[in-house]
């Protein structure tokens, strides 16, 4: 009765496909072998025990260490991708701009200020941010730059210029065209030895004497030019057309060629009018900085009062007409300088104290201007 019920349980009958579970260990299985055809068997050559296995070894080696070195690196993607460029402030695509002086400066007022800026300062703004550089690059910005360097030349003669030459782009011009810079002083450092006096010693002194040119541009065609052994920091603060003549610095007229040369002329006035002829060549150690003067000449020659008279002229069509030996005063003879030609290098207004220019002989013999 219990059986019926379900009370105990019913154990199946033993079939071929059931297998009662056991504690106990079964045996493995035993391996299926295949019958081995009648022709399996054949004739080998011996084996050679002297095969070099070791070029096998070697490459198995290299492709392990590759893949320690070829390791996946996810950063590596991003190498020689561009981000796209923001729009420009004034596009209509462009997001508001949430910087707090972008806020409070409208961008009329933001150009007006670049306006006032000199355009060596107008560069170092280009590089604060994309929205100012973008500002920077508005074209009258440039003009008024370009107009008020070449002034010489007339404003129909630069309109025509930008137009012919330079792809009516006044930030090309300003760039690529041979210009003189007016925001700062040219300088030339120069250094010779000197020997000292012997007293009670067995060896003569010898003195490095340090002595500096300087040279400050004017867009009207004038320039100032001073020789002392002053620094920079010193002599930036005379370097004016109100300078006294204790400052001893001298005026003196220039013009600029089309292939970067310049003729300059100074009177030295005293006992015997002495004429400073000098032809320098601007260059720039990258392209539109014009930082350096190569002096390829200075001669200085004698003038006589008499030609001078009430000359209150270009000192430069005064002698116009002279040959590079000619002297007009038997007693001052015409000298062709050959030492103390070290090229100019330009100094901003704004780096007259820091400059390396200022560092004492001690410190820096010698300065290579590059």
């Amino acid at each position: 009765g219990e059986e019926r019920h379900g009370l105990s349980p019913r154990w199946p009958r033993a079939s071929p496909l059931f297998v009662v579970p056991s504690r106990t260990p079964t045996r493995p299985p035993i391996p299926f072998t295949a019958p081995i055809p009648p022709n399996f068997w054949l004739p080998m050559a011996s084996p050679d025990i002297s095969i070099d296995i070791r070029p096998e070894f070697n490459s198995f080696d290299h492709l392990r260490s590759t893949g320690y070195i070829s390791t996946d690196r996810p950063w590596l993607k991003l190498y020689g991708i561009r981000v796209p460029p923001v729009s420009p402030f004034n596009s209509l695509t462009s997001t508001p701009d949430l910087a707090l002086i972008h806020q409070c400066l409208p961008d009329e007022l933001l150009i007006e200020i670049f306006g006032r800026m000199s355009p060596y300062t107008l560069g170092r703004a280009a590089c604060v941010c994309r929205k100012w550089k973008y500002t920077t690059r508005n074209p009258t910005l440039w003009r008024n730059a370009c107009l008020k360097t070449w002034q010489r030349n007339g404003i129909e003669a630069n309109f025509r210029m930008v137009q012919s030459l330079y792809d009516s782009s006044w930030r090309k011009m300003w760039v690529q065209r041979p210009r003189i810079r007016i925001d700062g002083l040219y300088v030339s450092r120069n250094t010779y030895i000197h020997t000292g006096i012997t007293e009670w010693q067995f060896k003569k002194t010898v003195n490095v004497v340090c002595y500096y040119r300087y040279l400050r541009f004017f867009p009207t065609g004038k320039f100032l030019y001073k020789i002392s052994p002053q620094k920079v920091k010193d002599v930036v603060k005379c370097m004016h057309l109100r300078a006294s003549k204790g400052d001893s610095v001298f005026k003196g007229d220039y013009t600029l060629s089309g292939d970067g040369q310049i003729e300059m002329a100074l009177l030295y006035p005293g006992h015997r009018y002495t004429l400073v002829r000098m032809r320098l060549r601007v260059r720039g150690t990258t392209i539109g900085a014009n930082n350096r003067l190569d002096v390829l000449k200075i001669l200085t020659t004698g003038v006589n009062g008499t030609e001078l008279g009430n000359w209150k002229g270009n000192i430069l069509e005064l002698v116009e007409d002279w040959e590079e030996n000619e002297t007009h005063d038997p007693d001052v003879p015409a000298v062709s300088h050959s030492r103390g030609l070290t090229p100019f290098v330009f100094v901003p207004f704004e780096e007259a104290d820091t400059s390396v220019l200022n560092l004492p002989v001690e410190k820096m013999d010698y300065f290579v201007p590059g």
